[in-house]
């Protein structure tokens, strides 16, 4: 495979979970509070007066790291509540949770408060080992308990509030391909409080569940070539936002973020590439304002690699009328 293959390959699995030049991994302690360093950056570098994307409106956005910790790495999905609220899943088995901070003028500023910790197994012990650490997507149900879907050894897993350890809960009856399964998954409140649905990275099948019925197949995303699904959200008036994402060593990450209603119409489509700040931005939350807006986060995965970042981006959204 040597050498350009093996270069392809490294680059490729940079992007989807095989990390390159890794950075050191150690523990922490469960609920280490940390200090994140969050530098602004610019949405265009080539030129810093760019402030939107076709309808999404530049709000802001930080590269995040902490000298406290090497475990602010991998973050794969978020979920930011009205109150500033954040929690943010590692794909090495990570959880953050923290406070976002917003200027004056509502833009993204910086994180406070945070916390991390490790997810813990079925027998309330931290996971071991990337096949059964690998925590891809997340969903903050109304109650506060949590939903975490892995990949490798495919599964979703309830965190309740209350703390504990996790129980399993239904998941799609699907052989997803090793290191491709459910990077998208989100809470389906039109469903009911307990409803939540799946996303396969490389297929674009989808699956809603509830608590306690079993997963049923849904609609298909289609994916242009090299795209995979890697995050979702809902939003009001039955309209989806969906995360895509492809790589290669040309272009690099190349994101789209596609909003459909609830026939699966196309209502708006932006893409994120260069020279924007871009990189393998994997997770999507989507907070509603009072003016029928929607504030979009968006996290990167920098898979541990010292030749990526984490990065957090903020959009604003206003759905076109008539659409």
């Amino acid at each position: 495979m040597r050498p350009l293959a093996a270069a392809l390959a490294g680059l490729i699995l940079a992007a989807c979970g095989g990390p390159i030049a890794e950075l050191p991994k150690a523990a922490v302690p469960a609920g280490s509070g940390i200090a994140i360093k969050a530098e602004a950056v610019p949405l265009n570098p080539a030129d810093p007066t760019q402030d939107r994307v076709g309808d999404l409106v530049y709000a802001g956005g930080l590269q995040l790291t902490s000298d406290q910790t090497s475990r602010l790495h991998g973050l794969s999905d978020l979920d930011v509540r009205p109150d500033g609220s954040l929690i943010a899943v590692g794909d090495e088995g990570d959880l953050l949770r923290a406070r976002v901070v917003l200027d004056a003028q509502g833009r993204l500023a910086g994180v406070a408060d945070a916390r991390l910790s490790a997810l813990t197994g079925l027998d309330g012990k931290p996971l071991q080992g990337k096949d059964n650490a690998d925590s891809e997507g997340l969903a903050l149900l109304p109650n506060g308990d949590l939903l975490i879907s892995f990949e490798r050894r495919d599964r979703i897993w309830l965190y309740p509030v209350a703390g504990g350890p996790p129980r399993a809960v239904p998941s799609p009856d699907a052989k997803f391909p090793y290191n491709q399964g459910m990077e998208a998954l989100a809470p389906d409140p039109l469903l009911g409080p307990d409803a939540y649905f799946a996303g396969g990275e490389t297929t674009g099948r989808t699956w809603s569940c509830t608590l306690t019925t079993p997963c049923a197949e849904g609609p298909t995303v289609p994916l242009a070539v090299g795209f995979g699904l890697v995050a979702a959200r809902r939003l009001p008036e039955g309209r989806t936002a969906w995360l895509l994402r492809a790589f290669n060593p040309v272009t690099r990450s190349v994101i789209d973020l596609r909003i459909t209603d609830q026939a699966g119409r196309i209502v708006d489509q932006q893409e994120l590439r260069g020279p924007l700040t871009v990189d393998n931005f994997e997770g999507l939350a989507a907070v509603p304002a009072k003016d029928g807006s929607i504030r979009f986060y968006l996290i990167s995965d920098d898979n541990f690699s010292s030749s990526q970042r984490t990065l957090l981006l903020a959009f604003d959204w206003k759905p076109p009328s008539g659409r």
